[in-house]
């Protein structure tokens, strides 16, 4: 689950463009003269509030059930994929040995033919690894996308709601925010609404 920091990284990125453009494009007058935004009117509520807020995506990440879940799904996923392939690299090292053991009391023929078809076992336990972790990456993706989208709506739907105009993320390993007051962290918050929208949703 590397990858999903990443992807909230991604969400809050793209969410500030698309709040940008809907907030301020529509203070244009058409005239080619932007007026300053004061007093917009957003769902019946006023911009009073702080325009710039941000979200701690470490936090989000480690806390977002739906994130949990995924990050558990993929963790069972990825043991039994490594479980299995540990088993079937086993049964081929013992039939290796065994055939090392036994060659010589072989005629050449049945050497030869005992030696092709191990050595055509392991490239099949090779094809069968990429296709495993092939199946693996594409699952990640599909849980990737879901986060994606689901705090991508969530965000929108919350600036507008609020007010706020650029919705920054931090994270401690690779910080976008520099320096921001505790009263601009809205993490908690969204975290909540998230997951009770999670909740409300029948975890799906």
């Amino acid at each position: 689950m590397k990858n999903l920091s990443i992807i909230l990284n991604a969400v809050l990125g793209v969410a500030v463009l698309v709040l940008y453009i809907l907030f301020f494009t529509s203070s244009n007058n058409g005239s080619g003269t932007q007026n300053p935004p004061v007093s917009v009117e957003i769902k019946g509520k006023k911009e009073g509030i702080q325009p710039i807020v941000y979200v701690n995506t470490d936090s989000l990440l480690l806390n977002y059930e739906f994130a949990k879940k995924a990050r558990k799904e993929l963790e069972g996923k990825q043991a039994t994929i490594q479980t299995d392939l540990e088993s079937r690299g086993k049964q081929l090292e013992a039939e290796i040995q065994t055939f090392q053991k036994t060659y010589t009391s072989m005629s050449v023929q049945q050497a030869q033919n005992t030696e092709k078809a191990l050595g055509q076992k392991q490239q099949d336990l090779l094809n069968y690894r990429d296709i495993v972790g092939r199946q693996y990456l594409e699952e990640e993706q599909k849980l990737n996308e879901k986060l994606f989208n689901n705090v991508q709506d969530y965000l929108k739907r919350y600036a507008a709601e609020k007010g706020h105009v650029y919705i920054m993320g931090y994270t401690k390993v690779n910080p976008i925010i520099l320096y921001a007051e505790a009263s601009l962290d809205i993490t908690k918050e969204v975290l909540k609404g998230l997951n009770d929208e999670y909740k409300e949703k029948g975890t799906k």
